[in-house]
Order: C-alpha cells, then sequence, then structure tokens
C-alpha cells in the first residue's frame, strides 16, 4: 500500500449514506491488476475514526469523493478511477475500476512489484 496523506469530502449524495463530512484517506492500493494489464481494482484506505460505515453507510457513489480523488490522482501523475460494484466495498476502503492508462501511470511511478495480485488467465 502506498501511504497518502489526504482529506476528500463527502457531498452526501450516494446510495448508501446521505453525510457530508470529510474523511482522511491514509493509503492507496493497486490490488488486483489483470494479466493483460487493462483492468485492476484501486482500493483507496480511509481513516476509520473519520468514516464508519456501520454508521455512516458507504462513501461508494457519492459523486463530492469521486471528484476530489479523481483530482488527486490526476495531480499524482495517476489517471481517474471509477467506483467498482458495491459488494466490493470494504469498512475501511473504497473499491474502485481503473483501466490501462492508470496501471500503466502506476507501474512507471511504484513499479510492478507494487501490485497486491496479478490475475493470470490460463
Amino acid at each position: 500500500m502506498q501511504a497518502v496523506t489526504a482529506t476528500f469530502q463527502t457531498a452526501g449524495d450516494s446510495y448508501w449514506s446521505d453525510v457530508a463530512k470529510a474523511v482522511r484517506v491514509v493509503g492507496i492500493e493497486l490490488a488486483y491488476v489483470a494479466e493483460d494489464k487493462d483492468f485492476g481494482e484501486l482500493r483507496v484506505y480511509f481513516n476509520t475514526e473519520d468514516w464508519d460505515v456501520n454508521e455512516h453507510g458507504l462513501i461508494y457513489t457519492d459523486r463530492q469523493f469521486e471528484r476530489e480523488l479523481n483530482a488527486f490522482l490526476v495531480a499524482e501523475g495517476l489517471a481517474e478511477a471509477h467506483y467498482s460494484e458495491q459488494g466490493m466495498q470494504g469498512d475501511d476502503y473504497v473499491s474502485l475500476d481503473v483501466e490501462g492508462e492508470f496501471i500503466a501511470a502506476w507501474e512507471a511511478k511504484y513499479g510492478y512489484e507494487s501490485f497486491k495480485e496479478v490475475h493470470y488467465v490460463d
């Protein structure tokens, strides 16, 4: 996981939460990469003192959080990411889908060994 010190705001407009508040992000991880490096899962870990999914609901689909996160990712030399499926969200992270442009930028910045898991097709 790559350590991150950033704060993103939720708007309270997600399907799963109406809470608008600041959420500290503590790390990002490219948790899954397809063998062809054309698709992957980015996990954005948040401080659970700021956001408790049992109390606040899921950040998933909150438009402000996604906008601020994407501005951060692009400023860091990566590319935009978009929410994955609801069932992929975690208690301490937001799951997002990434494509080849993001994966190539991540590999150039952090190296291949930073991929948590690469899925090989038989």
